[in-house]
């Protein structure tokens, strides 16, 4: 492809525009946003050829268009991006909620789903966020998630496909609905409760001792609480129906929990954790870590 556009130059689209422009799937990769600070940091750190602020010079040669803005602002953008796509472009994305884009894509095209939009997830981060905090190989080993639908361009998909496979990920392909509630329990539950338990602790009388004497355990499961919190808002804002669920699912276990404790069942207590063990291992395994 001749020219990436990275909408919203952060961590993700950072990333992903070093790695493009390291293997040389891309002859430029260019960015857009509305303020220059980090646009202009990303040009002098080489993490972007040019960039602008002015959004149709942005799309005018873009082959690849991607809105890699935070979950709410990307929807919005859909309005001003999609119309001014030229003549066999592609738009896609980095967002960690699927079903809200595609509502906000048909609605900014007349009901109608786009061919030529290729709804991307990469399962990978970091609890830093900016440009300054973008590297090349973020995204090698990792999973990339597609959510294409019956009316995906099969070009256009194949093109997305094969950007992210340039960058050392595994891509794979998931419905929509199936995305949002598989990232509701495995990602965006874990980021909601650990926010919940250290803002809970922060607010104890003991906090200073709590933190204080706080062990690896702690610091290695409230790691991710130290992410991004506008991102974070707008995820469990956009996905709101499926955290939802997750969060009170989560909450029928921990209530089973505390009676099992109330009523000092170590036999229970025992059972649950050696299948909570059990389950994690297997899963380590399979990923081979």
């Amino acid at each position: 492809m001749s020219q990436l556009l990275i909408i919203g130059l952060g961590l993700i689209g950072g990333s992903l525009a070093r790695s493009v422009k390291q293997t040389g799937f891309c002859e430029r990769v260019s960015g857009y946003g509305y303020r220059d600070r980090s646009l202009k940091k990303g040009v002098e750190l080489g993490v972007i050829d040019d960039y602008t602020l002015d959004l149709d010079e942005a799309m005018a040669s873009a082959d690849i268009v991607v809105l890699a803005a935070p979950t709410l602002i990307a929807g919005e953008m859909m309005v001003d991006v999609l119309p001014r796509l030229k003549e066999g472009a592609i738009l896609t994305d980095v967002a960690s909620v699927k079903g809200s884009l595609l509502e906000a894509a048909v609605a900014a095209n007349d009901g109608v789903v786009p061919p030529q939009l290729v709804l991307a997830h990469p399962i990978a981060g970091s609890e830093q966020s900016g440009v300054e905090a973008s590297v090349a190989d973020l995204f090698v080993d990792h999973r990339v998630i597609l959510t294409p639908t019956p009316e995906t361009n099969a070009d256009a998909l194949a093109t997305i496909r094969a950007m992210w496979d340039s960058t050392g990920a595994e891509v794979v392909d998931m419905g929509v609905a199936e995305h949002d509630a598989i990232l509701a329990a495995t990602s965006h539950l874990p980021h909601v409760l650990a926010y919940t338990l250290v803002d809970a602790l922060a607010a104890s009388e003991a906090s200073e001792d709590i933190f204080r004497f706080a062990a690896g355990g702690f610091r290695d499961f409230t790691r991710i609480a130290s992410s991004d919190p506008v991102m974070w808002r707008d995820i469990a804002l956009a996905n709101q129906a499926e955290i939802l669920g997750a969060i009170d699912q989560f909450s029928d276990h921990l209530s089973t929990l505390r009676d099992m404790v109330q009523n000092a069942d170590g036999e229970a207590m025992h059972d649950l954790f050696s299948r909570a063990k059990a389950a994690r291992d297997a899963f380590m395994i399979k990923k081979g870590d």
